[in-house]
């Protein structure tokens, strides 16, 4: 098994993030149990653990995000979650934390922003040619 990062937020509505985690992600929980569920996605290294109780979106959370191989790899998932009915802000070619990125977010019901992107090189680098 390759590393995961593992996150556990806390949700106001169980049902309904479960469903935006079974969209965003593409795969059912692999646990669920009452008050919890359990995503491993097999094209992002996360383990997201959810609780019932409070709104993750309300603490200290700014973003959350999945950094992919390749922009192919970003277009693929946007196209998937795109025909999955989830809104999407797409960001392709964009300047952001001292890296060019093409990108694309998504909002879980709390709140809660994920971005899923391909850091196409750092700006104190030349830009590729």
């Amino acid at each position: 098994m390759s590393a995961k990062v593992h996150l556990h937020l806390h949700v106001s509505d169980l049902t309904k993030s479960r469903e935006f985690y079974r969209t965003f992600f593409g795969a059912d929980p692999v646990k669920e149990k009452t008050g919890y569920v359990k995503f491993l996605p097999t094209w992002g290294p996360v383990n997201l653990a959810l609780s019932e109780g409070g709104s993750a979106g309300e603490g200290t959370v700014n973003h959350l995000g999945i950094q992919v191989e390749t922009t192919a790899e970003v277009m693929a998932q946007l196209s998937r979650i795109k025909a999955a009915g989830l809104p999407v802000q797409e960001e392709m070619g964009v300047d952001c934390c001292h890296a060019n990125q093409d990108k694309f977010w998504v909002q879980d019901p709390d709140g809660v922003e994920w971005e899923v992107y391909h850091l196409n090189y750092d700006l104190e680098d030349e830009a590729p040619a």
